[in-house]
């Protein structure tokens, strides 16, 4: 979840430490990606030093928060789906982008919601909340891609490490057929997880259950066969025949209110038809065809490393993990730097001594102080 600071009191998991380290391995640490135009999934940060107010959000992506805001108030928006970065252009008045100096004045086809002044969930508060005294953690929409703690979701929130992608409740009103498949795309029951293997499993051919989507642990399997992003759809899923009208004539349970939850394959089972297709675009909710626009699907090319554990994780392990997630968040400024700091020695022909490692390492602690002291001001 997005943090402005992390407080003495906050002390990260596993999971808070390997989402930083996702969000940071899939987007470019050098490079203002301004002219790639909107990409399709990217890191965003936002200024509240140059930016503090709701009447003008603007974001800015991973490289302009490391080399264009050094010292300011800064806080992570975790990822956000085509989006180009803003910083430098009109919203930020006589400031300017030291990467990418040609901007338009604004990128018209931006979405900015509350999170951009640090605001958060249906009842408007930041994160960390020092008044909030519920334990209580926070899921991303998949459509509007706000945070919302659990308790505001509207509904039950059970066995969540089997509910990958979330939908909160006012868009799902937007999109109400989403509750259609909610309620036959569920997460699966304990009874339903054994899978017998077959040879047609063994060819890539998963067995689909009565409704049409995959039951119980053939979700995991196909998802871990295919790299967690399958959607080879069948012959049946290209045609005219609608799938979710088929879905709507099948006896279920009752629609209900709140967000509705999905597991990492449900998108592969969405129909394709023509007048599916319609409401998908007039819903405002067509990437959910593309199984890469994902946050799954983005982590997990991050983390797409040959040998397996990230060198950054392995590196900092004996750490505990305050310092591993500090570390984390500075990584990329400190290449910069120790990469400036060895290409001036050599073109100095200077010695590198232990000394000037040392003093480069002060300069970077520092920098960092004064963020630290930045933000609680």
């Amino acid at each position: 979840m997005a943090e402005t600071t992390h407080s003495d009191d906050f002390i990260p998991d596993d999971e808070d430490v390997n989402n930083a380290l996702c969000v940071l391995a899939g987007s470019d640490p050098e490079n203002c990606s301004y002219d790639q135009g909107y990409v399709k999934r990217q890191a965003v940060f936002a200024c509240n030093t140059c930016t503090p107010t709701a009447a003008e959000p603007a974001g800015i992506c991973l490289a302009c928060a490391n080399k264009c805001h050094d010292g300011h108030d800064i806080f992570e928006l975790y990822t956000k789906r085509n989006f180009r970065c803003d910083c430098g252009n009109g919203k930020f008045g006589d400031f300017h982008c030291r990467l990418t100096a040609a901007k338009d004045e604004e990128n018209a086809k931006n979405v900015y919601n509350h999170n951009f002044v640090g605001r958060y969930c249906s009842c408007d508060r930041p994160y960390p909340d020092a008044d909030d005294q519920v334990n209580d953690e926070m899921i991303q929409c998949v459509v509007c891609e706000d945070w919302f703690h659990t308790r505001h979701l509207g509904c039950t929130v059970t066995e969540p490490e089997e509910l990958q992608e979330m939908v909160c409740e006012a868009c799902v009103d937007k999109a109400p057929f989403l509750r259609t498949y909610a309620a036959h795309l569920s997460v699966p029951s304990e009874e339903d997880r054994e899978v017998n293997v077959t040879g047609e499993e063994e060819s890539g051919e998963i067995e689909q259950g009565p409704s049409g989507h995959l039951q119980g642990q053939e979700v995991k399997a196909l998802a871990a066969a295919t790299g967690g992003f399958p959607c080879k759809r069948s012959r049946h899923d290209m045609s005219e025949a609608c799938k979710l009208r088929d879905l709507q004539a099948q006896q279920g349970p009752p629609a209900g209110r709140g967000a509705v939850f999905f597991p990492s394959t449900w998108r592969c089972q969405l129909c394709t038809c023509t007048n599916c297709k319609r409401a998908y675009v007039g819903a405002q909710v067509h990437f959910l065809l593309d199984e890469s626009d994902s946050v799954l699907a983005y982590e997990q090319r991050g983390l797409n490393r040959p040998f397996g554990q990230h060198p950054l994780m392995a590196a900092t392990s004996s750490m505990d993990r305050v310092q591993q997630l500090e570390v984390i968040y500075g990584y990329n400024e400190m290449m910069t730097s120790v990469t400036a700091f060895l290409t001036q020695c050599a073109a100095e022909e200077k010695v590198v001594t232990a000394d000037a490692i040392r003093q480069l390492f002060e300069e970077l602690h520092a920098k960092k102080r004064r963020r630290t002291n930045a933000a609680h001001q």
